[in-house]
């Protein structure tokens, strides 16, 4: 998904983007949705949350 398509969902979710990047403003979408802000994270590309919006993104 690329940052426009992210800071439109953000701005759909009523988050405030700012000067954040990308995975920030993934992660304060997270949180707004009242999801673990996880994006990124997932460790030795291992992640159980296959049906997250992000999942794709995060894992690459």
């Amino acid at each position: 998904m690329n940052l426009k398509q992210v800071k439109e969902i953000a701005k759909e979710k009523g988050v405030k983007v700012g000067n954040m990047k990308k995975e920030e403003i993934i992660r304060a979408i997270q949180r707004a949705e009242g999801n673990f802000d996880c994006f990124g994270t997932a460790i030795a590309g291992i992640c159980d949350q296959s049906g997250c919006l992000w999942w794709n993104d995060c894992l690459k």
